[in-house]
């Protein structure tokens, strides 16, 4: 299975937008409608490698400062037979 590893910028929400999504039961952020502005993006043929790439690109200070987030996205096939599909998960302060 192929993985899109992507590091973006964290969108800062104001109190009031926070306070509203709280109280209407939504989410704050959907990243389907206006995903984060990307500053990196990167492919890796496995999970492993995906990792790998993902905790390298987590030591950025952007990332270490909350400004930032790591993202590892699963893809699709690659050709290989695929392993058990691991959950995306975000790196960094402020994952969700």
């Amino acid at each position: 299975m192929r993985f899109l590893i992507v590091r973006t910028d964290i969108r800062v929400a104001a109190d009031d937008e926070l306070a509203a999504a709280w109280a209407g039961g939504r989410c704050l952020r959907d990243e389907q409608t206006a995903p984060e502005q990307r500053r990196q993006t990167l492919r890796a043929e496995d999970r492993e490698a995906a990792m790998v790439v993902a905790r390298a690109l987590s030591t950025v200070g952007a990332v270490r400062a909350g400004r930032q987030r790591v993202k590892v996205l699963p893809l699709g096939e690659s050709g290989h037979p695929p392993p058990a599909a691991p959950p995306v998960r975000s790196f960094g302060p402020g994952r969700g």
